[in-house]
């Protein structure tokens, strides 16, 4: 690894989104309006959004994150881009460190936003602190960088990288435990349940709005969620190809 190399990346990409404001808006807006939806959805049950509300602050924006990265890397691959930059002294994992911390600044940006809508506009209650629902709800758009970047090696389209999306993201929105308790799941499901990282995050984020504190319990879930976070980005530069066959 090289640090100078790797923060040039980053910087490129940084750059390459700033001249691209309809990305940004998906990066930053969308997560937002997702929530202000949810909210209205439910205006007559202020209770559901109050169940719900935190876990879907990191769901909306590791889902668009996924996207988002999982396309821009494909993007790159395709264009011929990858191949000439991998042709320089410019190692795998310099490229995806800096593909993951210009998307992490972003993250850190957009789980801000979606954070000061959902608590400080909206008023969901939390009782645990409020910068350790930020830390999940930016763990969780990182997650989603790390997994859109690994998955993108295994696309050859734009429209393949974006059918990753139901094979990745939706068992896990469906086993996380936000629709039915994992404690009532069948075995095998609550097995498999128990290996997804969303259904740490989801954890974790119901702990911060029933429990005071930041608890060994939460730390544990935060942990989970960047542990796999790092581990998606080594299997990332371990996968990542020139080009497209």
């Amino acid at each position: 690894m090289n640090v100078r190399r790797t923060l040039a990346t980053a910087r490129r990409v940084l750059l390459q989104l700033r001249n691209d404001p309809r990305t940004v808006a998906m990066l930053l807006v969308v997560p937002c309006v997702l929530i202000l939806l949810l909210k209205y959805v439910f205006d007559g049950s202020p209770q559901v959004f109050d169940s719900v509300g935190a876990p879907m602050l990191g769901i909306f924006p590791m889902i668009v994150m996924f996207l988002v990265t999982a396309v821009a890397t494909l993007r790159e691959r395709t264009s011929g881009t990858l191949e000439r930059l991998l042709t320089m002294p410019l190692g795998k994992l310099d490229l995806l460190l800096g593909y993951a911390l210009a998307f992490g600044l972003v993250a850190l940006v957009q789980g801000v936003l979606a954070f000061g809508l959902t608590v400080g506009l909206l008023g969901l209650g939390v009782a645990g602190p409020s910068w350790a629902l930020l830390a999940v709800a930016v763990a969780d758009g990182l997650l989603g960088m790390a997994l859109g970047l690994f998955v993108s090696a295994f696309a050859a389209t734009e429209f393949q990288a974006v059918q990753f999306m139901p094979a990745f993201l939706l068992p896990q929105l469906l086993l996380c435990g936000l629709f039915s308790p994992r404690a009532e799941m069948g075995t095998v499901l609550r097995w498999i349940s128990d290996v997804l990282p969303l259904s740490y995050a989801v954890d974790a984020m119901d702990k911060l709005t029933r429990q005071s504190g930041f608890g060994a319990g939460v730390a544990v879930d935060l942990a989970v969620v960047l542990g796999c976070t790092l581990l998606a980005l080594a299997l990332g530069a371990a996968t990542l190809r020139r080009r497209t066959a």
